[in-house]
């Protein structure tokens, strides 16, 4: 009997250092931003991320299914496919920039992130949105509702929200490669802390 106990307490104390155990496939579903435009392979912010899921102890298997140009027109196209091959755990929705940049209206912008939102959490999958913004040159009226669709998304789907993608990384040209648009392998590790603390405790659940 003394035996039993201690075996029972010993599974508990596994269970409660192992909270990560169990197996999980994250996906990435973006643009250039996680398709590491521009640099060298391993250097972007999803390979990163990889090397920390190794360091702290976390079994999940990453899918990056980020494409340069994708807009949310294109997520949403690929996205059924990809959720049934993988069957994530969670979705990293880090999609809109495109959007922006070439000004297509906002209404479609948010209509698509809510739908690939939407089609994520009905395959049981955990959503981190990924915010962005616009540069000031596009227009005050456009940037702030631009700005305002993640956190709004996000409430109303009650997902996890990264605020600012690049949080720590705008302010600073030379984190930027010549086209001043696409981030250097300098500004990943900054983009990746701006992630993780939203990513990390889904993948705990």
């Amino acid at each position: 009997m003394k035996w039993a106990r201690v075996a029972v307490l010993a599974a508990v104390a596994m269970c409660a250092t192992s909270a990560y155990s169990a197996s999980k496939a994250v996906l990435v579903l973006g643009d250039s931003l996680s398709a590491e435009y521009g640099l060298a392979r391993g250097e972007g912010w999803v390979a990163l991320l990889e090397q920390r899921l190794k360091d702290d102890g976390i079994d999940a298997t990453l899918i990056n299914a980020s494409i340069s140009g994708e807009t949310t027109s294109g997520g949403i196209t690929r996205l059924p496919a990809l959720l049934s091959k993988n069957k994530p755990a969670v979705v990293v929705v880090e999609l809109g920039a495109n959007d922006g940049l070439r000004g297509l209206a906002l209404s479609d912008t948010q209509k698509n992130l809510r739908a690939i939102i939407n089609a994520a959490k009905k395959s049981n999958a955990r959503v981190v949105l990924v915010g962005m913004q616009l540069p000031p040159n596009y227009g005050t009226d456009y940037t702030k509702r631009f700005a305002a669709i993640f956190p709004t998304l996000a409430k109303d789907t009650k997902s996890a929200l990264v605020p600012f993608m690049l949080d720590g990384v705008v302010t600073q040209p030379l984190l930027f490669q010549a086209d001043r648009i696409h981030p250097t392998a300098q500004a990943h590790p900054i983009i990746l802390d701006n992630i993780w603390p939203q990513l990390k405790p889904l993948l705990s659940k």
